[in-house]
Formats: C-alpha cells, sequence, structure tokens
C-alpha cells in the first residue's frame, strides 16, 4: 500500500450499511466510491442489521439450549434479545446447531453483486465481501458462566461450517471475509460491556487465548481468497464500551495475531474516535506490523471531511499509507446521513 501525500489511498467499507437492501447497497457504494474499492459488502441488510443480535432467536429454537426469562427483550426489528443457556442435563458436545443464516445471505448477495458486475455496476477485480462475527462475540454477548466454555466449540465447529459453505459457492477469486473483533477488545481491556464485565472463560492469559483464537480464524481463510480483520470497540447505541487510551491496545493486538497467523492479513482495520486528532492516539501506529493494507476507522458523519482530514493529518505522522473507513459499520448511523458519510469517504481519499 502506497501513498505520495497525505491523502489516503483507498476505502475500505467496514460492514453494514443503512439501506434496505443488498443491491442498493452495492450500486450505491460503486457508484460513489468508485475506484477506491477493492472490495464490496452487501450492507449486512435484514436480520443482520444489528449486526449479532439476530443469533438468539436462531440458537434458542435449537434442542438443548433454552431461552433466560420468559418475557421477550424486544430488540430492533422483531428481534428478541433474551440470552441463553445449556439446557439441564444436556451434553453441549451432542448438540446440533441449525444454519446459522450467514451463508445463506452470503450466497443471495453475491448473485446480486456478480450480476452488478456483469453489468458494469461494479467494477472488474471488486471482490464481494462478507463480514462474519467470531465465537467470543456471540459466546460471550449471550451465554454466561461455564455453558462459555461448553458451548464455545460447539459454535466455532457451525460458523466455520458457514464459512465452508461460502467457500465452496462463491469462487475465491471473487471473495474476501472479514471477521469482525469487538468483544475481544473488550476483553484485553477488562471493559464493562453493556452492564457486565467481559471476561474471559478459559485458562491461561486471556490475551494468549484471544490471540490463538483470532489467528485460527485468519487461517481458516484459505490462501486466494482475501481476509481482512476489522477490530473495533464497540457500536452499541453509537458509544463504545470503552474509551481507548491510544491505539496501543489495538496494535499490540493486531501485532501478535499476524505473528501467530500462518498465513498473511489481507487488510487490518483499526477505529479513530471522533475526538482524537491528537498525536499520543496515533503514536502506537509506528510500531505497527506491516500488513498489505492498513484502513484507519477516521470518518465521522457528525465533523465530515474536515474533521477526518485533521485525523489524517495526524495518523500520517505515525503511519506511512494508509486508507480510510468509519469506525464501525454505518448500518445504525442516523437515516439520512449514509450518503453523506460515503461522500466523505470519496473526498478524503484517492483511488487505486
Amino acid at each position: 500500500m502506497t501513498s505520495t501525500s497525505l491523502q489516503p489511498q483507498g476505502a475500505l467499507l467496514v460492514g453494514s450499511v443503512n439501506y434496505d437492501d443488498a443491491e442498493k447497497t452495492m450500486r450505491t457504494a460503486a457508484g460513489t466510491l468508485g475506484g477506491r474499492l477493492r472490495r464490496i459488502p452487501d450492507g449486512e441488510v435484514g436480520k443482520r442489521f444489528h449486526w449479532i443480535m439476530f443469533q438468539p432467536d436462531v440458537l434458542g429454537e435449537t434442542d438443548g439450549i433454552e431461552r433466560v426469562g420468559d418475557e421477550r427483550i424486544p430488540f430492533g426489528a422483531g428481534l428478541d434479545a433474551r440470552p441463553l443457556r445449556i439446557a439441564d442435563g444436556t451434553d453441549a458436545a451432542a448438540i446440533e446447531l441449525p444454519p446459522l443464516g450467514y451463508a445463506a445471505a452470503a450466497i443471495e448477495s453475491y448473485e446480486i453483486f456478480r450480476r452488478l458486475r456483469e453489468s458494469g455496476e461494479i467494477e472488474p477485480g471488486v471482490r464481494f465481501q462478507v463480514s462474519l462475527p467470531t465465537p467470543v462475540a456471540v459466546v460471550s454477548s449471550f451465554f454466561t458462566g461455564d455453558d462459555r466454555a461448553a458451548i464455545e466449540p460447539v459454535y466455532a465447529d457451525a460458523l466455520l461450517g458457514e464459512l465452508d459453505e461460502i467457500l465452496a459457492a462463491v469462487p475465491h477469486e471473487d471473495l474476501a471475509i472479514q471477521w469482525d473483533v469487538a468483544s475481544e477488545l473488550g476483553i484485553i481491556e477488562r471493559a464493562s460491556g453493556y452492564g457486565r464485565p467481559m471476561e474471559a472463560w478459559w485458562e491461561g492469559d486471556p490475551f494468549d487465548g484471544l490471540v490463538t483464537r483470532l489467528a485460527a480464524l485468519v487461517d481458516a481463510v484459505p490462501i486466494g481468497v482475501e481476509v481482512g480483520v476489522h477490530l473495533c470497540y464497540g457500536d452499541a447505541g453509537e458509544r463504545h464500551f470503552i474509551e481507548p487510551a491510544d491505539a496501543g491496545t489495538l496494535v499490540r493486538y493486531a501485532n501478535a495475531v499476524i505473528a501467530a497467523s500462518a498465513r498473511p492479513l489481507t487488510w487490518l482495520h483499526l477505529p479513530v474516535p471522533i475526538d482524537r486528532d491528537d498525536e499520543a492516539y496515533f503514536a502506537p501506529l509506528a510500531g505497527l506490523a506491516p500488513v498489505a493494507e492498513l484502513y484507519l476507522g477516521l470518518v465521522h458523519s457528525e465533523d465530515g471531511a474536515e474533521g477526518a482530514q485533521h485525523r489524517i493529518a495526524a495518523a500520517s505522522r505515525f503511519a506511512p499509507a494508509f486508507g480510510v473507513a468509519t469506525e464501525c459499520g454505518i448500518g445504525r448511523a442516523p437515516a439520512g446521513t449514509t450518503e453523506g458519510i460515503l461522500e466523505t469517504h470519496a473526498a478524503v481519499s484517492s483511488g487505486w
């Protein structure tokens, strides 16, 4: 990734986009950002709008898994946010999870992507981006106590099965997989995530366990398919579960995962809070391990191109080359702001 000025090269759409359907998402992204995008997501439309919040409804229908509480906890458009537990007397290893929904959505959206590319609306060489959560995210968010250790391998196998379905259905030269990594940062930072401490459930150093888990997910994506990692500090109600002191934890975790992975990352995304255009936040980037593409999530709807330029200037002192992105997906951005956010990406970056 090269750059000859303070203007970043390239843009990344982190995942969710606040449109109702995948076709509008991909058509608008391609039309607005054109040659700045090396990959395009489907916007995580439908039940994926609130990231992993539809997974309890999927898992809660499984034999051996129960919802906690008798009353629904409404969330978003018809979702039930009640947590989950393994039923008494159930051998977790014998639980057979249903399809999680990620493969079916990706396969359906890829056909739209392919059609738009054939019609010339998406440029040749652009890949179809599929964003997937980590097992740590789902297990830590919806299970508690000893159930976490018991259900983690079951859910991880099911998620990797979804990945295998995607790999079988989408040509590898068209595909890019992004692992969305948020809960891991909360565990490392010992944050209070949405009302309760974010803690590891395995023996040993939590950091080492998180590195091993994410490196295994990176390596599950075969060479020939692009793989990226989106690090995040949460986005519930457009708020982080903790405000990072600087980019140090992000760099430490990214470096460890890069070193532990057998295959190289295609891209890495790091968030930048809106109020951080100071050198102190970006200084740790000087120690970031080399990665083919680095994207900094410094685009914010509240201050547009002007604010992004301030953050770009500060980041450029420590990262010689990077592209731009938002901190997290923009699927839950205020209504009517999506076009402006996409236009800001275009205003502060150049094409490839």
